[in-house]
């Protein structure tokens, strides 16, 4: 026969005045990460995206900040040739 809600909960309140060590439950495991490839893409495309964002800033700079130090920073960050380190990656464990 079941037990009742207040009779499980005696029992339990017997043992843990017993000692007897409570059993925890298992910690979910953290999310497992994405491979190295994936990751490099999705690093390469975020790369993209914040360089075609401060290309656009530039490029709506007005003319009095044109010489100034931010738009060479500016153009340092656009000049960036991200297709060069757009490769092809090693898949590894033999599967290359």
């Amino acid at each position: 026969m079941a037990l009742t809600n207040a009779e499980r909960q005696r029992r339990y309140r017997e043992r843990r005045a017993d000692g007897e060590p409570v059993q925890e439950r298992p910690r979910p495991r953290p999310p497992r990460p994405k491979p190295r490839p994936a990751r490099w893409a999705a690093a390469l495309a975020e790369l993209r995206t914040l360089q075609a964002e401060y290309e656009a800033w530039r490029d709506q700079l007005p003319e009095s900040l044109a010489e100034s130090k931010t738009a060479e920073l500016l153009e340092g960050v656009c000049d960036v040739d991200l297709d060069a380190v757009d490769v092809e990656l090693p898949r590894g464990f033999g599967r290359d």
